[in-house]
């Protein structure tokens, strides 16, 4: 596996994110990880997608008017984005901290071209946005994704079925349907990105045991000659 010279960004801290559809399992994984590098001593500092707390209040008062257009949602959550970044994300960096990211700017990537806005336009927005030493890209089938997500869930709120775009007037239906048109964009800028692909399918100490292998010997090798078992003990 080749180790990369430096990171991208060319901070001193290390920026790890995940990415994948609703029910992938990736913010589990990104728990556990979390988990693993506390245990290492690490300084570790956890963000995810929006959560910012300037613009949370607003988000959700937009989405309970239902009055967000595609393009709206689009730079609404990126200024929730560009607010962690400057305020949270950059600062941890500058500091040495190792940044684990639920969801990145690959998220407003794959949602909002899913909704119809311009891709080039919405990278445009991003572009300040450091690239992560590493980005997992948890897939798994359609249907093994929204059964996890379906599975006792008494209702789909509104635009996370994505009922906003008229796909159908049920709501499991549309979500079916959104999440395959988010997977779609998240296949085709797999490649791209660089992304590290995990199967999603696998049980879940086997995925944090490839994901922990392929941190230590990309990441944890440029700051430490040791490397620590791949065991999921957390």
């Amino acid at each position: 596996m080749p180790i990369r010279k430096r990171p991208n960004h060319g901070y001193p801290g290390r920026l790890i994110v995940v990415e994948g559809v609703d029910g992938s399992g990736k913010s589990t994984q990104l728990s556990l990880l979390r988990c693993w590098l506390e245990e290492q001593g690490l300084p570790v500092y956890f963000t995810e997608w929006n959560s910012s707390p300037l613009v949370k209040t607003a988000t959700k008062r937009a989405k309970k008017a239902r009055r967000l257009t595609p393009t709206t949602f689009s730079l609404i959550h990126a200024c929730d984005f560009a607010d962690r970044y400057e305020r949270m994300i950059l600062p941890h960096l500058q500091a040495g901290y190792y940044v684990l990211s639920d969801r990145y700017i690959y998220t407003a990537y794959a949602r909002d071209a899913a909704r119809g806005c311009a891709p080039d336009w919405v990278r445009n927005a991003y572009r300040f946005a450091a690239a992560p030493d590493l980005a997992f890209y948890f897939t798994a089938p359609l249907e093994v994704s929204l059964g996890r997500i379906l599975f006792g869930r008494p209702d789909l709120k509104y635009h996370e079925a994505g009922m906003d775009l008229g796909l159908s007037i049920d709501p499991v239906d549309s979500f079916r349907l959104f999440q395959g048109m988010i997977k779609e964009q998240y296949d085709r800028m797999s490649r791209g990105e660089g992304f590290v692909e995990i199967d999603a399918t696998r049980p879940i100490p086997e995925q944090q045991a490839e994901v922990r292998a392929i941190v230590a010997h990309t990441v944890l090798a440029y700051d430490r000659s040791g490397q620590s078992s791949g065991e999921v003990d957390c």
